[in-house]
């Protein structure tokens, strides 16, 4: 009987997978820790076979070895990875360097300012309905044109990482609809194909992959990859995406209003959209399903920044042990951080500013400031950077209804907290908070013809609510101001630097 489903997400630092019955019951799950590299300032990759295949195969075969089952009991099975990245293949669907990393790898500043120059940003912005920044994939591409001809003469394919993924696992070059709205400005959201108006300026058209959604099936388990998986050739695979949608289907994000809020190593937001409203601070990219739209933001260093702060500052720490002290700790420092503040620009920022220059900045340091207190702006000053963004999504008319806490950081009350002090907004933390690897799960189920839309009501389990203090809320709203300051007044310095750097 072929009554389970298998999904498996590669996040930045870590992989995930999950095993579940079809009425979203969690069989078991595992996790495999993986690093990445940064070759130059700038630069962030992976290798596509040493860290994404490599952890898809060791995970599916740890589930079925601690789940008992047999491989002919999994129904289907879907990935999600990392997301937007841009990987090359030659001509046998081989790697040609390593993955270029979403928007924390910031390189292709200067093919931005060539593109937006070449074909106006405002253009841009009316084809895509979004902007260029180190979120897209276009400069990224033009980059490597340009910096690696040898790898571009060879390329035949141009994937993302949850492309390259099925590829391995099937046979099938293929990309869903959400991913490729970041590789702008070549796909067309009124159309939802490939579009060759820009095409001159980055790449043929015929180097990208067929298109489809989040839950179609892509193909099915070819012989190799059922070696390298435990699992039955033939096994059905669905197109997967990027893992901040799947972690919002994880969690039922996906009617109109409905926003989720990620907590990982960097902060991603998805509301789900009736209808798109565009908007150069923000994303507008296709949903999971024909005729849905999100509204997407984030920031590129969060979750990131205090795994920084652990490995650089807390040292003495024991490892096991780091996370949890520094977080007790920070709760018994009063807001405010002693008069802290701090910009978490630590790998440029996405959204809202859009500055691949930007750079993380500690502002009213002296010398009775404690390491607890150091961290508490830490999470402070993300804090501030969500709120921002929620503003923005305000400023653009975008209805939030709800906020659903997902990742890494929902665990924590205290960074929970924080950020709902300092937002005003209340934030759901589902009872089932298994990552975007529950949602992988389920795209597999739809695409096997298993599971229906509105199954997924039924997966998601209750949960709890963090509220916001209204006293701290009104406190940190004293704040909030000199945050936007602190931006605009060092953003000339830290670009002179990052640039002598």
């Amino acid at each position: 009987m072929q009554d389970h489903l298998l999904g498996i997400d590669v996040g930045t630092y870590s992989s995930k997978a999950v095993l579940t019955d079809l009425a979203g019951r969690v069989l078991c799950t595992a996790v495999q820790p993986h690093g990445l590299s940064m070759p130059q300032p700038g630069h962030v990759e992976q290798d596509a076979d040493a860290v994404w295949w490599h952890d898809v195969g060791l995970l599916s075969r740890r589930l079925l070895a601690d789940s008992g089952l047999a491989p002919g009991r999994i129904a289907a099975m879907a990935v999600s990875a990392i997301g937007p990245c841009l990987l090359p293949l030659d001509a046998a669907g081989r790697p040609l360097r390593p993955g270029i990393l979403y928007g924390v790898d910031v390189r292709a500043t200067q093919q931005i300012a060539e593109l937006e120059q070449a074909i106006g940003a405002d253009t841009i912005q009316a084809f895509s309905r979004m902007s260029l920044s180190s979120q897209a994939i276009g400069p990224k591409i033009r980059w490597l044109r340009q910096q690696e001809p040898a790898v571009w003469q060879a390329t035949r394919h141009l994937v993302s990482a949850t492309s390259y993924l099925v590829w391995r696992l099937t046979g099938a070059l293929t990309m869903d609809r959400h991913s490729a709205s970041h590789f702008m400005p070549l796909y067309n959201p009124a159309t939802g194909q490939w579009d060759d108006t820009h095409a001159a300026e980055v790449t043929p058209i015929g180097l990208l992959p067929p298109l489809g959604w989040a839950e179609d099936l892509a193909g099915r388990l070819q012989p190799e990859a059922a070696t390298h998986t435990g699992l039955d050739v033939g096994t059905p695979v669905a197109f997967g995406t990027i893992d901040a949608l799947s972690e919002a289907l994880s969690v039922g994000v996906t009617q109109p209003g409905d926003l989720m809020l990620m907590h990982g190593s960097t902060t991603f937001f998805v509301l789900q959209q009736a209808t798109p409203t565009p908007d150069p601070r923000v994303w507008t990219v296709a949903g999971a399903t024909p005729g849905s739209w999100n509204l997407a933001a984030g920031m590129s260093t969060t979750g990131s920044l205090t795994r920084w702060f652990k490995d650089e500052l807390a040292r003495d720490l024991p490892p096991d042990e780091g996370y949890a002290e520094l977080f007790a700790r920070a709760a018994e420092v009063p807001p405010g951080a002693g008069g802290l503040l701090v910009l978490p620009y630590f790998s440029g920022e996405r959204t809202p500013i859009n500055d691949p220059l930007a750079s993380g900045v500690v502002a009213g340091l002296g010398l009775g400031h404690r390491r607890e207190q150091l961290f508490r702006a830490v999470l402070e000053g993300i804090g501030f950077g969500i709120r921002h963004n929620l503003e923005a999504f305000a400023d653009i008319g975008a209805q939030v209804r709800r906020v659903v806490a997902v990742g890494g950081g929902a665990q924590t009350d205290t960074g929970l907290q924080i950020v709902s002090d300092i937002t005003g907004v209340s934030q759901e933390v589902p009872g089932v908070t298994v990552g975007a690897a529950y949602g992988d799960a389920f795209l597999a189920g739809r695409a096997a013809g298993l599971l229906q839309p509105d199954d997924l009501q039924r997966w998601v389990r209750p949960g709890r609510l963090v509220h916001p203090d209204a006293d701290r809320h009104a406190f940190y709203s004293r704040i909030y101001p000199h945050f936007r300051t602190l931006y605009t007044a060092t953003r000339e310095v830290v670009h002179a630097l990052k640039r002598l750097g």
